[in-house]
């Protein structure tokens, strides 16, 4: 009676360890041109980039690899031991990324991921921003070079002008997506040394869900912080 007993709990115990983990990522990467080689699938914890799985590829362009997400977050694809890697929103389920080894690091698709397409939209925008914010430089150079103060003061109040404008829509952008965990990731990335009103803004916008998220937790946390000191 009790070897039966035993080895109904070896079963069950095998039937739970055969069971899929509800909080699995599945990470589905192709990498056009690859023969060879190491990826490491790795996140922060802490202060420290941590490989959380790795696999060594041989003949194949196509692989898999796994975490477990307790919350969405930003994760790294590495190539071997060098500074190549894809950055992507992870989260639950399967998130697809498909490259091409000669443009790794550079140039992604990334698919499966409702935080990561928002992220993509938003840096869309934030590339203009900094195309604009270049083109301004360049005339506060050419300013400068003429010894124009008029222009140098011009440039100047368009700069500041050009930085209200781009808080601005990245917090709008936070308060309108505060229902995904790409909010705080936004408020704590882009708007960190934005004036705390901002911070403040998109903080009391989050849900109750994504408030309890790693992000959202760290930015209550960076407010008290900066709070506690003025």
């Amino acid at each position: 009676m009790k070897k039966i007993g035993l080895l109904l709990l070896v079963a069950i115990a095998v039937i739970a360890c055969g069971k899929e983990n509800e909080n699995t990522m599945y990470v589905k990467a192709s990498v056009k041109g690859l023969k060879k080689g190491t990826f490491y699938l790795q996140k922060q914890i802490d202060s420290m980039i941590v490989s959380v799985d790795s696999i060594s590829v041989d003949g194949t362009e196509d692989f898999l690899m796994t975490d477990d997400v307790m919350s969405p977050e930003m994760y790294y694809l590495t190539l071997g031991n060098s500074s190549k890697r894809i950055s992507f929103f992870g989260e639950k389920d399967t998130v697809y990324i498909s490259s091409q080894l000669d443009l790794f690091g550079l140039k992604a698709k990334i698919k499966g991921s409702a935080n990561q397409e928002l992220l993509d939209n938003f840096n869309d925008i934030q590339q203009k921003f900094n195309n604009q914010k270049l083109d301004l430089m360049k005339a506060e150079f050419e300013a400068i070079k003429a010894n124009s103060q008029d222009s140098v003061d011009m440039v100047a109040k368009k700069l500041k002008s050009w930085e209200r404008k781009k808080y601005l829509y990245s917090t709008n952008f936070a308060v309108k997506n505060a229902n995904f965990e790409v909010a705080p990731y936004i408020a704590l990335t882009d708007l960190f040394d934005a004036n705390l009103g901002l911070l403040d803004t998109i903080n009391n916008s989050l849900t109750p869900s994504i408030k309890e998220s790693k992000y959202g937790k760290q930015l209550d946390a960076y407010i008290q912080d900066i709070k506690a000191v003025e």
